[in-house]
């Protein structure tokens, strides 16, 4: 289990045998694993500094084994603190290349095929965000959102900054809205355009994946991964011209935030000015007159009703000009 990370397999054997009993000394664990003391002792050093072990005081002093998920979570913060120094030392290591050599064309671009190979991929680059992640997110998924990103939600918690872009499409997959407002409410900067082109994501300008192919059904089996150079330098160009071009939208969040000013304070009460602010995130987002309405529970008449007065009082000609005019006055923040 824990061999990826270094841990040697007799060391977690002896682990293993402290899950399955009550706190032992040294010289009882190495009766219990039939190991002498002195085979004991050093493995169990090397366990308790990785973590897997706890020594608790008293004489003789007992070995209490770390529960398996917190022994994982410290096992990949100590596997991660190791990737980064390595980064490091390889990028100062680079100066001792020929310049002609640094940036050779077959290390800028990685191929990888089949679904599991993309996933793992994209999971690693997710993992490896120090500063920020940048996302262009439309369909096809591999399947349909469920809850939040797991990976996006750590680097949030980290820190470090994520900025989404959304096509109006993504939100309006059943259950997309409900992942988008939860991670804007961890702290996601979002932003929706009707015309974001691909699937994209870069951490740290440094590295990012986008489909290998274009045809819908195959864009989720296939993907490049591309490193520094002049064509990942474009990618992300592309994605802040594209940001620079698209409109706020923001999540879920108590009413009384965004009270004061556009429509929220034209409605003159709390459930007014929240219903009205759903709405507009919603208009904002380009979902279609269907999906609002079952996003608010209103019936298709009350809707067209509530969008008319909206429109009126903006002046706008279309639903969706009026769900981005709102994103840009201030109707809804950013």
């Amino acid at each position: 289990m824990f061999e990826p990370f270094g841990v040697l397999a007799a060391d977690e054997a002896l682990y293993r045998l402290l899950l399955r009993h009550p706190p032992l000394d040294v010289a009882e664990l190495a009766a219990a694993a039939g190991r002498t003391e002195a085979e004991t002792a050093p493995a169990v050093g090397r366990l308790t500094e990785l973590g897997l072990v706890t020594l608790l005081p008293g004489a003789p002093v007992r070995l209490l084994a770390t529960r398996p998920d917190a022994a994982v979570d410290q096992l990949a913060v100590r596997w991660q603190d190791q990737v980064a120094v390595a980064r490091t030392a390889a990028a100062a290591l680079l100066a001792d290349l020929p310049v002609d050599r640094r940036h050779r064309p077959e290390d800028q671009v990685e191929i990888l095929f089949g679904r599991r190979s993309v996933a793992a991929r994209f999971e690693r680059l997710q993992r490896s965000v120090r500063h920020e992640l940048l996302v262009l997110d439309r369909p096809p998924y591999a399947q349909e959102p469920a809850e939040p990103n797991r990976a996006e939600l750590e680097i949030l918690a980290r820190g470090a900054r994520v900025r989404g872009l959304y096509a109006p499409e993504a939100l309006a997959v059943p259950g997309a809205f409900d992942v988008f407002e939860a991670v804007v409410a961890a702290g996601e900067q979002a932003r929706v355009h009707t015309d974001v082109p691909l699937k994209l994501a870069v951490a740290d300008a440094s590295t990012a994946i986008l489909p290998f192919s274009r045809e819908a059904h195959e864009m989720v089996d296939s993907a490049f991964v591309i490193h520094e150079g002049s064509l990942l330098e474009a990618l992300v160009r592309l994605f802040e011209l594209l940001w620079a071009a698209a409109v706020p939208v923001p999540g879920a969040r108590p009413a009384a935030e965004g009270a004061g000013a556009g429509v929220a304070a034209g409605a003159g009460a709390t459930a007014g000015a929240e219903a009205d602010r759903q709405l507009v995130t919603l208009l904002a987002a380009g979902l279609k007159d269907e999906a609002v309405a079952r996003r608010l529970g209103v019936s298709a008449r009350t809707l067209n009703r509530r969008v008319s007065a909206l429109m009126g009082r903006l002046g706008a000609r279309t639903r969706f000009q009026a769900g981005l005019q709102a994103a840009r006055e201030g109707a809804v923040e950013p």
